[in-house]
């Protein structure tokens, strides 16, 4: 017996949904034991960030022209814990006060960790740039980030549905 036209576009239909559903869920934290967020403001004059940093691959170059609203969050992780897949709207400048995170992400085709200590700073380029980070050490990771080019009110953290394919 042949499936009829109604039943393969139904099927289709649901695989469709299932698609678009699953993409939208992303990639849940987990760990977090708190992320307040400290400050949020807007600039008075325009101001554009340009941010630029060498890689392995060459210099990176971050721009937010009219960078919006700026947030200052502290994200404290629990040993085993882990931000999720995710991006971020602009450039973000992270300062590890405690313990060590490590920083997933994609690059080139590879997928590349960086151990970032106490003590330590880095530049997230923003975006569309996904990554992920996580505590694996034996006590609580405590940072600060400063998100630039957020729009007024929303989110700094865009949740990203899939780890990059090479990770």
């Amino acid at each position: 017996m042949r499936p009829s036209r109604i039943t393969l576009a139904a099927a289709a239909a649901l695989l469709l949904l299932l698609t678009v559903v699953t993409a939208t869920l992303g990639t849940p934290a987990s760990g977090v034991i708190s992320a307040p967020i400290l400050a949020r403001g807007d600039f008075s004059d325009h101001v554009d960030v340009k941010i630029k940093f060498d890689t392995a691959y060459g210099t990176v170059v971050s721009n937010a022209p009219d960078a919006g609203e700026v947030i200052v969050q502290e994200i404290t992780i629990a040993p085993g814990g882990t931000t999720g897949w995710h991006s971020h709207p602009g450039p973000v400048v992270v300062v590890v006060k405690a313990g060590a995170l490590t920083y997933v992400r994609e690059d080139h085709g590879g997928c590349f960790e960086t151990v970032y200590p106490t003590g330590t700073a880095f530049v997230d380029p923003g975006q569309g740039h996904v990554h992920t980070a996580f505590n694996g050490g034996t006590e609580n990771l405590v940072l600060y980030a400063t998100y630039f080019d957020v729009a007024t009110g929303s989110s700094p953290r865009i949740d990203e549905p899939v780890a990059a394919p090479a990770c």
